[in-house]
């Protein structure tokens, strides 16, 4: 393999004319600039990115850590954090953790290691254990938490109004006639979580109603989770007649759950959920879903975590982005084919 003394001997020109030529970071002259090139060609030389980024001291690549690789959300997600990248000549490296804490740490420890520019985080459940995101953040790469903020720390975020979308999704329930209105949540420990479930009960109380502790059932925004929680809900002497579901994978579990009972979706349950799948259209009935704008929110970290880039690391206040959700009213709360057809037409 050529090295940059051989194409600087061939071109007739230094070595540090050379690495200008390749880097960019300082104009040649037309003649030296082809005659380099010409040296570069004939001699096949590819330059060590690992050399030319302890140079410039960037490497040009971002990484992106998720919770759960599986959740068509954070795949949504993933597509926009790296539509930015590219298109600013950055490379994305994706990790999942699984939602294990561990795992978040290893990882973000080895991204250090890489030396990557910067690191856009979906945090595992966690309360107050954040010293590995202060240390990179101290270490002078730039953090943007999506989806989920952690608690006692200032960072640049991007995330959804989860209580406002949330307490819509509920009002649209009691719109209905519900009065009991079950909810399946995820981790307390996840800011998400709280948020959907404080919008649950600001909806409630906005009805003069009181919440009821045995309607709302705590699990982990996975699948499983969705169906025990629902089973054991349905399955009770007083089971709620509307179902609110904290995330699109929970509610596959709870419509899994509501047929294996002996229940029909809308006819004796009502489901309503957080997350529009890509599922949600074609399901027999179609949900009722909070869509989250999933690719929006990872293209603006990334954009915002270019900034911070691109920046130097210039200190300033944490920006904190909060994106609006739409809901998708369908088949699964009740809504009948020819009441949607009238409000689509705006009648």
């Amino acid at each position: 393999m050529a090295t940059i003394k051989e194409v600087a001997k061939r071109a007739g020109v230094s070595v540090g004319t050379v690495s200008n030529v390749i880097s960019g970071i300082a104009p040649v002259g037309r003649e030296r600039r082809e005659r380099v090139l010409a040296a570069v060609r004939e001699l096949g030389y590819y330059p060590s990115d690992v050399a030319r980024s302890l140079k410039l001291r960037r490497t040009n690549m971002l990484g992106l850590v998720v919770s759960d690789i599986t959740n068509p959300f954070f795949s949504q997600l993933v597509r926009g954090a790296e539509e930015a990248a590219l298109k600013h000549g950055y490379l994305l490296l994706t990790f999942n953790t699984d939602d294990q804490l561990e795992r978040e740490k290893q990882v973000l420890s080895v991204l250090r290691g890489r030396r990557v520019d910067g690191i856009l985080l979906v945090v595992a459940p966690v309360q107050h254990d954040v010293a590995h995101i202060m240390e990179t953040m101290a270490r002078g790469t730039p953090v943007v938490c999506l989806d989920r903020v952690p608690r006692g720390i200032s960072v640049d975020s991007v995330t959804v109004d989860n209580a406002k979308a949330a307490r819509e999704c509920v009002k649209h329930l009691l719109e209905l006639g519900h009065r009991r209105i079950g909810i399946l949540t995820g981790s307390m420990q996840l800011t998400t979580a709280r948020e959907r479930l404080r919008g649950y009960k600001q909806a409630l109380q906005a009805y003069g109603l009181s919440v009821d502790p045995a309607l709302v059932r705590e699990g982990n925004f996975r699948m499983d989770s969705g169906y025990e929680l629902a089973y054991q809900l349905l399955r009770g002497d007083r089971r709620p007649t509307a179902l609110f579901v904290s995330n699109g994978l929970m509610a596959m579990g709870a419509l899994r759950a509501v047929a294996d009972v002996g229940l029909r979706c809308p006819k004796d349950i009502a489901v309503a959920t957080f997350d529009d799948l890509p599922l949600s259209e074609i399901l027999s009935p179609p949900l009722t879903s909070v869509a989250q704008p999933a690719y929006q929110i990872g293209y603006e970290g990334a954009r915002i975590l270019l900034d911070r880039i691109k920046s130097k690391g210039v200190s300033r206040e944490a920006i904190k982005v909060v994106l609006q959700a739409e809901l998708k009213i369908r088949e699964s709360t009740g809504l009948n084919h020819t009441r949607r057809r009238r409000e689509l037409r705006g009648g």
